[in-house]
């Protein structure tokens, strides 16, 4: 803790308050040069020993620390506009700064001074009991009150940042986790496509048969494909055009998707069902790589098989089914296929459902609500 400007401004008032008092008004004894100067240091230090500022204040009234002066044959009391204002102006720090609430010790401590100094008023001036409420009590209230109010406030404050941060932390997750989703799906279809097409070229060359260099160059497609996908998830990640970034897939690429997973040896049927109605862009996305990751763990568990998409307009809103008939496809609740697909179904409130089939197969089923203007 240090000086700051306010002490110095407010102590260089407080004394040429006191100067203006003694020279124009001229209350009479010479001790008031030592007075001041000691009420001077106690206002410009009261915020570093607001305790030991304010003990001198304590038995300041009493009659013992000023003479009785007679004005006009009358005695009264030789004691300074200005004292009582030092002693305010202290008081209320001793309230500001330890109020009950706050250091029970040193806030007790500091709640006992300014009764004490109540009781010394009393006794003092017994026939005027006001000034022993409005001198000492009223500014010890007033910087108590502040004190709880500026505590509030910065509490307050304080919730109001965790908050945000909190927030900003779960902001940061979610990106996260779609980026993650994003690049899973991609890079998940896009290499077993790859291996499934490069697997094919080895057992031809192997068997000594001639390679289809149309399968080459669908190989070199699909790994440019996922390339370019892996560079704009990237760039989200950096934060680089990130509006422009977003991948450009959806249902009206569902054909090159069906060509793919055709080309690396599944067969695929595929349905569509009621009037196709333009998709919201994040709905569509998803649409798309719940289709996509169906297809791809077909590819990779269900061995030899052929798989049944269906893409469904409906009032209740968009339903995709994708079907196998091979064996039961070697998935799990723990796998992040799965995650990923259900994270998507739940971020629109759909649902989805990833099972064995009675007849043999597997079956992931999705519902996606559409927002009423898609919908109408």
């Amino acid at each position: 803790m240090r000086l700051r400007p306010t002490d110095l401004a407010l102590t260089g008032g407080f004394v040429l308050f006191a100067l203006a008092e003694e020279f124009l008004i001229g209350m009479p004894g010479r001790w008031w040069p030592f007075a001041l100067a000691v009420s001077a240091a106690l206002v410009l230090v009261r915020r570093f020993v607001p305790l030991l500022a304010m003990a001198p204040h304590v038995v300041e009234p009493l009659p013992l620390f000023y003479r009785p002066a007679v004005i006009a044959g009358e005695q009264t009391v030789n004691f300074r506009l200005w004292q009582l204002v030092g002693a305010m102006i202290i008081i209320y720090t001793v309230g500001r700064c330890v109020p009950p609430a706050r250091e029970s010790r040193r806030g007790l401590i500091g709640a006992g001074l300014v009764a004490l100094t109540f009781v010394v008023y009393l006794i003092s001036d017994p026939g005027d009991p006001m000034a022993a409420v409005f001198f000492p009590v009223a500014p010890y209230v007033l910087g108590v009150a502040l004190s709880v109010q500026a505590r509030r406030t910065a509490d307050a404050a304080s919730a109001r940042a965790a908050i945000r941060e909190q927030h900003a932390r779960e902001a940061v997750m979610e990106e996260r986790v779609r980026i993650a989703r994003e690049l899973h799906d991609m890079v998940a279809h896009s290499v077993t496509v790859m291996v499934i097409q490069a697997g094919v070229v080895r057992r031809r060359l192997d068997a000594g048969l001639p390679v289809d260099r149309e399968l080459l160059r669908t190989i070199e497609s699909s790994g440019r494909d996922a390339v370019g996908e892996l560079r704009r998830t990237l760039g989200l990640l950096r934060g680089e055009d990130a509006d422009r970034a977003q991948l450009p897939v959806g249902l009206d690429r569902l054909d090159d998707l069906i060509a793919q997973v055709r080309e690396a040896g599944l067969r695929v049927t595929v349905h569509r069902e009621g009037d196709p109605v333009p998709l919201p862009p994040a709905i569509d996305v998803s649409a798309y790589r719940i289709v996509q990751e169906a297809l791809t763990n077909v590819l990779r568990h269900a061995g030899p098989a052929e798989a049944t998409v269906t893409v469904g307009f409906h009032p209740g809103g968009l339903r995709l089914q994708v079907i196998n008939d091979g064996g039961p496809a070697a998935v799990n609740d723990g796998g992040q296929g799965l995650i990923g697909m259900r994270e998507r179904a739940a971020l629109f409130g759909g649902e989805l459902t990833a099972q064995p089939r009675a007849e043999g197969g597997f079956a992931v089923r999705a519902r996606l609500p559409l927002p009423m203007t898609a919908a109408a």
